[in-house]
C-alpha cells in the first residue's frame, strides 16, 4: 500500500438512532483512543448523529445513514441530505446518488438483521457502489464469509466496519486503506483496503434492546 494509509470504521451508530446508547462526545473519544480516523457515522434514517460528530470531531467523518427501504436497509455515504425512510429501494439508491453519494449494502447476508432483499440487491446491483464484506455485528461468521465471496464474484469492492451500537464497539472492525477525502477519492482507494479487527461478543446485542426499551419509557437523547 503506498502512501499514508487511514483507518476507516465505515458503520457506526449514536444515540440519534434509537438502538444506540452512544452519544457524539464519546464516540470520538472511543476513535480517538482506538485510532480510527475516518469514521462514517451512519444513524438509522437519519443524518443527525454524523452532523453532531463532525461538528466536534478533530477528524475527518463521513456523513452516513442506515436508510430502511421498503425491501431492506441500505448504507448512504458522503450525503449532504437526509435520505427518507420507507421508500422502494431503487428511489432510496438514486436519492443517494443524486447528492453524490455512495450506495452500499450493509450486512448483506446477516440471518438475524434485516439485510436487502436479494431480488432487489441482484436487479439494483448496478448501483451499489460497495458491499459491506465484514461487520463486527454479524452473530454467524458464514454471513460474513458469503458476503465477502458474493463481492468478488460480482467485481464489487468491500468494506468493513463495527456498525457500533455502544462506545465498546468503536473500532471494533475497520479497513486499512490509503487516505481519502471525498467520495471518489474514496472510491478509488477501497480495492486496496484490508479488512482489520474482528467480530463482537454476540450480547451487545442486548444492549440494543435496553436502548429501545428506554425509548419507550421516555428517554430522549441530549
Amino acid at each position: 500500500m503506498d502512501g499514508p494509509s487511514v483507518r476507516a470504521d465505515l458503520h457506526n451508530h449514536t444515540f440519534y438512532s434509537n438502538d444506540s446508547i452512544t452519544s457524539p462526545q464519546r464516540f470520538v473519544m472511543e476513535c480517538q483512543r482506538r485510532g480510527i480516523d475516518r469514521p462514517a457515522v451512519t444513524d438509522h434514517n437519519t443524518i443527525k448523529g454524523a452532523l453532531a460528530v463532525k461538528e466536534i470531531a478533530p477528524f475527518p467523518v463521513i456523513i452516513g445513514e442506515e436508510v430502511r427501504s421498503e425491501s431492506g436497509e441500505i448504507l448512504g455515504l458522503f450525503l449532504s441530505e437526509e435520505v427518507p425512510a420507507g421508500r422502494p429501494a431503487e428511489e432510496t439508491m438514486a436519492r443517494i446518488k443524486e447528492q453524490g453519494g455512495l450506495v452500499g449494502v450493509p450486512h448483506p447476508f446477516d440471518q438475524l438483521r434485516s439485510p436487502l432483499l436479494f431480488d432487489s440487491l441482484m436487479a439494483l446491483l448496478h448501483q451499489v457502489d460497495f458491499i459491506e464484506g465484514f461487520n463486527a455485528r454479524v452473530t454467524f461468521r458464514k454471513d460474513n464469509r458469503r458476503a465477502m465471496d458474493f463481492a468478488r464474484e460480482h467485481g464489487i469492492a468491500v468494506t468493513a466496519a463495527s456498525d457500533s451500537h455502544s462506545p465498546g464497539e468503536v473500532g471494533r472492525a475497520w479497513l486499512e486503506m490509503p487516505d481519502f477525502d471525498d467520495a471518489q477519492s474514496f472510491l478509488a482507494s477501497l480495492p486496496m483496503g484490508q479488512v482489520r479487527g474482528g467480530v463482537s461478543s454476540p450480547l451487545i446485542h442486548f444492549v440494543s434492546r435496553w436502548s429501545v426499551l428506554r425509548r419507550k419509557l421516555g428517554w430522549k437523547p441530549v
